[in-house]
């Protein structure tokens, strides 16, 4: 069985220190793995309400949470053995070609023990201050997810989609894991895999 744990990225646990700590003490302890997510905003009068709570507002701490990739990038150098991975990045708030390229380094620099755990996220917030509109969002993570795939495989990526498009163009580094997206959550009934 395989066991992970989530790093302290949030609210006032949220230091240096504290990420590397927990981290290498997982590593020590055997643990398979560290996990991070994404959040944006903590709106003060969020547009969809935050299901995890009663009245609909994030939890406090979630007013400071320190990015996922950078800090993962930065338990890649400071680690060994233990995987690092996103549950979850919201995707479409991203550029496809740089989440790519940042994913792959990521698994460049940690010698294959990233994890790309992806969503569509659920904050009209989010999306607003993204610049991606919230409509048609699922289409829109089907040719995102193409894209990955293409860039993290293909020698010479071309694609022309609804809602993205690239030149034939070489895209790099390759990530060194085949495939680096173990998982992806596209929404709570939809589930890709890339093996």
């Amino acid at each position: 069985m395989k066991a992970g744990i989530l790093l302290p990225q949030t609210g006032d646990a949220a230091t240096r220190e504290n990420v590397l700590y927990i981290a290498k003490e997982a590593e020590r302890e055997g643990l398979n793995s560290v996990w991070v997510f994404e959040r944006l905003l903590w709106p003060l009068k969020p547009k969809t309400p935050y299901a995890g709570t009663p009245g609909g507002s994030l939890p406090a701490e979630y007013q400071n949470v320190l990015d996922p990739l950078e800090t993962l990038t930065y338990l890649a150098g400071n680690t060994d053995q233990i995987s690092l991975g996103t549950c979850l990045i919201d995707m479409l708030f991203h550029n496809p070609v740089v989440l790519a390229r940042r994913f792959a380094t990521l698994d460049v620099l940690s010698r294959g023990r990233a994890i790309a755990g992806l969503g569509i996220g659920w904050s009209k917030d989010e999306y607003e201050v993204s610049g991606v509109p919230y409509k048609y969002r699922g289409e829109r993570a089907n040719e995102f997810l193409q894209l990955l795939k293409r860039m993290w495989t293909d020698e010479v990526v071309e694609f022309k989609g609804q809602f993205y498009s690239i030149p034939a163009s070489k895209i790099g580094p390759k990530p060194v894991q085949k495939p680096i997206l173990q998982y992806c959550l596209v929404d709570s009934v939809q589930r890709h895999s890339y093996e």
